[in-house]
């Protein structure tokens, strides 16, 4: 891919999901993900109705009248976005493949983030750590992240979220907002899991595509799986083959809302056929 082709992608991703944060997401975001907490901002005179545990008594006694103390929402927070980039996100049916929703959904959290004076930081994951851009804030900055989305090469294939999670605790000390956006085609990740959502406002976006939901009976077909490299000729039209495929994507997917669900972390699960604009505003709704 040539540079303006990048540029090309980059801008239209840009251009829909702006769009999208600054007609639906921006007041949702800001509603949903509270700032740290209530700092100091300046002294001023009484006004009847006061609460009077405001009241600064040393001002107080020095002007001899009353004078309260305000306060005002710490807003900056961090948004860290973990994703998955892996070789199944190169799968997808309907000329809509895994990669693409993740890119847009990405984009449309970034600018939100943005939006409201936070910082956005990356981390591109496959089984290790493939890219990581600290949290910063800046229009060049988002558009920095899309254009690592779109054309970031991995090293590896395979899929390890612990791996992500691990890297995000060491690296992200301060309490943030974080989303983990995969098609979870992994195991063993409940421990770094549990450690990462004490601490922080944790969200799994799972994004899957409906022949993994439920497989086509279309005869022999020649698959080609993005994790292992190999190819496989399967038959379709088995009932056994397909129950088989149905009952591997039931239980990766069963394990996540489990796993994230007993942690307390947010669950967001998205087709790629779907209207993730509907599901993620359907989400910050009934969260804040």
């Amino acid at each position: 891919m040539d540079t303006k082709e990048i540029i090309k992608k980059v801008r239209k991703v840009e251009i829909k999901t702006k769009k999208l944060t600054n007609n639906v997401f921006g007041g949702e975001y800001q509603s949903t993900f509270k700032g740290r907490g209530m700092t100091f901002s300046e002294v001023r005179s009484y006004e009847f109705g006061d609460d009077v545990r405001t009241i600064d008594w040393n001002v107080t006694a020095r002007y001899n009248e009353p004078f309260v103390k305000v306060f005002e929402e710490e807003r900056e927070l961090t948004l860290m976005l973990m994703v998955d980039i892996s070789g199944s996100k190169l799968f997808g049916s309907e000329d809509q493949i895994k990669k693409n929703i993740v890119t847009e959904i990405s984009a449309t959290l970034a600018f939100s983030a943005i939006q409201n004076n936070d910082k956005v930081g990356l981390i591109l994951f496959t089984d290790q750590i493939e890219l990581f851009i600290p949290p910063s804030k800046g229009r060049s900055h988002i558009l920095r992240i899309i254009r690592e989305l779109i054309e970031f090469k991995p090293k590896n294939s395979k899929t390890d979220i612990s791996v992500a999670l691990e890297f995000f605790s060491s690296i992200i000390k301060k309490k943030s907002i974080a989303f983990v956006i995969s098609d979870f085609n992994s195991d063993d990740y409940e421990k770094p899991l549990s450690i990462v959502a004490k601490k922080h406002d944790l969200t799994g976006i799972r994004i899957f595509d409906k022949f993994e939901e439920e497989f086509p009976e279309i005869g022999f077909i020649s698959m080609y799986d993005q994790e292992s490299k190999n190819y496989k000729l399967v038959d379709t039209s088995s009932r056994k083959i397909r129950n088989f495929f149905k009952s591997e994507y039931l239980k990766k997917r069963d394990f996540f809302e489990k796993l994230f669900k007993k942690s307390g972390a947010g669950v967001i699960s998205c087709r790629t056929d779907e209207d993730y604009v509907k599901l993620l505003l359907g989400y910050f709704k009934n969260r804040g």
